[in-house]
């Protein structure tokens, strides 16, 4: 079977026909992914404003009307129910369950929100013969949960997750460079080298995604991450709530040079 790593249309195809189910990173290049919350209206709005006081972890590429689940501007044929290629279903703040669709679990009462993903920019550093460690090793970024307080709001609280990629010291302007041009993707690094710094105390333990090489002569350079929310649906426990899986992102038809500062 032919997986369709360059073209978003086809991999979603794929997606939906439960042919592929793993992370999204590396694929797709030149394509925005995004990650994905989704809750029911009564908890949209202050979902909305946590995003909004929190625009580097949050960044909001689309706010679907309540029910709409087909998302037309971002690309042909797509169906939020189906075309991500695994999901986490939150009930009160707990993950139940782990699936490849949520047809059976969707409700006109829904309002999705689409968030800018670090993978967008991966494409920037890789054309700047800037390596992407967990690219080349073929893994999940790694993610960590910090001691970073998140602005809250009502309902919506809790800390920052940030990715990891290595670099090194020589390359760390160039990366700030080249990441500060997509602020709708998280923007430039929150932090660079020492991890305990803002709480991390083992790079090769991450809470999401996977541990990558991390040579002697680089040092570990951390951005904003989109599964922040998680950690903050986590905390508000709403009766229910549906994300994407670490990793595995919303493919859309949507250039990152559209979303280039």
């Amino acid at each position: 079977m032919i997986l369709y790593h360059k073209n978003p249309l086809k991999l979603r195809q794929q997606i939906r026909a439960g042919n592929f189910t793993s992370m999204t990173s590396g694929l797709c290049s030149g394509y925005v992914q995004c990650n994905l919350v989704i809750l029911e209206k009564e908890w949209a709005e202050d979902f909305y404003q946590f995003c909004k006081l929190n625009p580097k972890p949050c960044p909001v590429i689309y706010k679907s009307k309540p029910g709409e689940y087909q998302f037309s501007s971002l690309g042909e044929d797509i169906d939020i129910r189906t075309d991500i290629s695994k999901y986490r279903i939150f009930k009160k703040g707990i993950m139940v369950s782990e699936q490849t669709d949520i047809k059976a679990d969707w409700s006109r009462n829904f309002v999705s929100f689409l968030l800018g993903c670090s993978f967008s920019f991966e494409e920037a550093l890789i054309a700047n013969n800037l390596e992407i460690r967990n690219v080349s090793e073929n893994v999940n970024v790694p993610m960590f949960i910090t001691n970073i307080e998140c602005a809250a709001t009502e309902k919506f609280h809790g800390k920052m997750v940030v990715s990891m990629r290595p670099f090194k010291s020589f390359e760390v302007t160039k990366v700030q460079e080249i990441t500060r041009q997509f602020p709708r993707v998280h923007g430039e690094p929150i932090h660079l080298g020492d991890p305990t710094k803002i709480g991390i105390n083992n790079l090769s333990k991450p809470d999401f995604g996977d541990k990558v090489t991390i040579k002697t002569d680089e040092i570990p350079v951390f951005w904003a991450c989109g599964v922040t929310p998680q950690i903050a649906v986590q905390n508000a426990s709403p009766p229910i709530c549906i994300t994407h899986s670490p990793g595995c992102m919303l493919v859309t038809d949507k250039l990152n040079a559209e979303i280039k500062n």
